[in-house]
């Protein structure tokens, strides 16, 4: 056929009606329909799950909520016929920390932070955490400012400090009278604290502390608060005592007077524009032979006479250096518990939307898919919320282990939140990432908050402690307390290592359902790895040592086996929070679903770490059986999926326009308001 037949041709097909029996009609249009009318919510009681999940200060918790919600201050906007608050990103990186403090002196004049410093005991202290997770899911920005504020400089004034400071400073700093950073890192120093390059000298003549940076690697880096709105900071520094240097202290130091201006002998820059957070006003500070009085060191571990004499009860430099780090656990322990809500509002609207957002047919003429209906979208978010309900627990358990806090606990605070601080916040990352792909496109949207918050929240892997870092420490800490016990010739105690005293698990060869689902099988596997993991991190470190290697250098050489340790100990200690809080319930539908969600901790546990093949602790058949019951769980888990992110508590008004009708949200009507 020629060109001109064969236009010919085409063109006749489009202006002669085809049979009626042949023509092509458009599919009706997409209608949102709530997942509420056709997800199951009656098996288990909701509000009782949230009980369980927040554990503590409901009320306080909803009340907060409806605070912000009835201020224009949190940038409420209409979507859908829902009101929406969060910040808006959109302004400029000055707007936004102008935004941050209003909104702070907002909710310091209705009260919120009373007490924050002034009150003590575990009721003041968890009053505390619950407003600070509320004030998170609004708006990180906000809650790392008021961590800077309270956690670090008003937590190291009452942990470092004395009566004297007390009573100058604590009552000041609750009221935002006084606005405090905490300056520690510095440009050439961040995770090895000891290296800090500022120096502090002191003045016999004068009865003055002297503090200089010496150069420009010492210069104080991301200081929050520093670069706008911090009056004062506390600065840590290596004290020099005629001549000799005494180690890391710390200092008040003033950097701006009552009208905003820097004070004499301070210089400050900003650290500038980053990639979230920028409600926060990240700075550098230079001291140019500062001079603050001798009163001004914090002063509960060391201090300095009038005539220059350098005064300690604890002699060694080593056990000072840790006394004075102790108390800083706090930083540790909200980025932790945040890093869970975190997840919990990107699973929550991920899901939710999961469950109204439809792709592709599996018939000819039948209707399209529920995203959460397809099998391998089930494998991506279910085991992820399986994991945020299991470091919930874990969460609530830091906590407790911190507010109820005693000398010899600090030690397994230490531990214990350098283990789940990293645990919490990469899993946190994972999820939100996940969750950003599997809102597809409508991800990238600000206003549907999962995708900004991974830039936001990406911070939490590197400050108060690089999570790498942190898990080689709880690798040697889990060294010290096994050499200890060779040394001492007694069994484990502490840090849940009493399994070690029994005989080793014996793991079945094979593995069934039921076996899988076993707490006891779960925790024997567990244990297994642990065990297994930290007698290989002894025997190599010891090893290194024998071929005269020094111990700093051995743990160096031994890096691979102290990562698999740390994940192993945390892991484990995780499942035993979820056992204590399923052991809490009694026989019904609420444990029987927490039954299923702990299986599936458990075993995408078993599934993701390659330590239980690499050291065969599982063979690669019973590998196998993890996988295939996992996606068993996942089906079972689908019911009850809405349902389980309605039990996070988080109001709608927190979560975005993808979570409800996403369809009129995005509508042109919409678009006109």
């Amino acid at each position: 056929m020629d060109r001109a037949s064969w236009r010919t041709h085409v063109l006749s097909k489009h202006l002669i009606q085809p049979p009626s029996g042949n023509v092509i009609e458009a599919n009706p249009c997409l209608n949102y329909s709530p997942p509420e009318l056709s997800e199951r919510s009656d098996y288990f009681d909701a509000k009782e799950m949230r009980s369980l999940l927040d554990a503590h200060n409901l009320e306080d918790r909803d009340w907060l909520f409806g605070l912000m919600r009835q201020s224009n201050l949190f940038n409420p906007r209409n979507a859908a016929g829902r009101v929406f608050i969060a910040p808006d990103y959109n302004q400029s990186m000055q707007q936004q920390r102008e935004m941050t403090m209003k909104r702070i002196a907002y909710l310091s004049d209705c009260g919120v932070f009373r007490g924050w410093l002034t009150e003590d005991g575990v009721d003041a202290e968890m009053r505390k955490f619950a407003f600070f997770e509320v004030i998170g899911i609004y708006d990180h920005s906000i809650a790392v400012k008021l961590g800077v504020h309270f956690f670090l400089w008003g937590g190291a004034i009452k942990f470092f400090g004395t009566k004297r400071h007390h009573d100058k400073w604590l009552r000041d700093t609750e009221s935002y009278i006084v606005k405090g950073c905490f300056a520690m890192s510095e440009l050439g120093h961040g995770s090895n604290v000891r290296g800090i390059e500022t120096v502090t000298k002191f003045d016999k003549n004068t009865g003055e502390f002297v503090i200089s940076t010496p150069c420009e690697s010492a210069q104080k880096y991301w200081i929050g608060g520093a670069a706008n709105h911090a009056t004062h900071t506390i600065v840590f520094s290596q004290l020099n005592i005629n001549g000799n240097n005494q180690g890391v202290h710390a200092f008040i130091a003033q950097i701006r007077d009552d009208d905003g201006n820097v004070c004499p002998n301070i210089r400050i820059a900003d650290c500038g524009h980053k990639i979230g957070l920028n409600g926060v006003d990240n700075g550098r500070i230079w001291f140019d032979n500062v001079r603050i009085p001798r009163e001004n060191l914090l002063n509960s571990v060391a201090d300095v006479s009038p005539d220059g004499q350098y005064l300690s009860a604890i002699k060694d430099p080593d056990q000072r250096f840790a006394a004075f780090l102790a108390p800083l656990t706090s930083g540790r322990v909200t980025i932790a518990i945040s890093a869970i809500y975190s997840a919990k509002i990107s699973l929550a609207i991920a899901i939710r939307y999961s469950l109204t957002r439809r792709a592709f047919s599996v018939t000819p003429n039948g209707p399209e898919v529920l995203l959460l209906d397809y099998p391998s979208h089930q494998r991506r978010l279910l085991p992820l919320l399986a994991k945020t309900y299991a470091m919930s627990f874990a969460a609530n358990y830091l906590k407790l282990i911190y507010v109820k806090r005693t000398p010899e606990s600090n030690k397994t605070i230490h531990v214990v939140s350098s283990a789940f601080k990293a645990t919490l916040t990469w899993h946190n990352m994972r999820t939100l990432q996940e969750c950003r792909e599997a809102c597809g496109g409508q991800g990238l949207k600000t206003e549907n908050r999962v995708g900004h918050m991974k830039s936001e929240y990406d911070v939490q892997s590197t400050f108060e402690g690089d999570n790498n870092v942190l898990m080689q420490q709880v690798s040697k800490a889990l060294f010290a307390e096994y050499l200890a016990v060779q040394k001492k010739n007694k069994p484990f105690k502490g840090l849940g290592l009493e399994h070690m005293n029994k005989a080793c698990p014996v793991i079945p060869s094979q593995l069934t359902s039921s076996t899988l689902r076993s707490s006891q099988f779960q925790m024997d596997v567990f244990c297994l790895r642990e065990r297994g993991l930290l007698n290989r991190f002894a025997l190599e470190v010891s090893q290194h040592l024998k071929q005269g290697q020094s111990k700093e250098y051995s743990f160096i050489l031994s890096y691979q086996l102290a990562e698999d340790l740390g994940r192993g100990f945390s892991d484990r200690a995780i499942l035993q929070t979820f056992l204590d809080a399923e052991a809490t319930l009694p026989v019904g539908s609420l444990k029987e679903v927490l039954g299923l969600l702990r299986s599936m901790y458990a075993l995408i546990c078993l599934e993701e770490d390659a330590a239980f093949l690499r050291y065969g602790y599982l063979s690669t058949e019973n590998a196998a059986a993890v996988r295939k019951e996992v996606t068993k769980l996942c089906s079972e888990l689908r019911p009850h999926a809405l349902n389980l992110v309605s039990s996070f508590g988080i109001p709608d008004a927190f979560l975005s326009p993808i979570a409800f009708d996403w369809i009129d949200s995005n509508s042109w009507p919409s678009t006109q308001q």
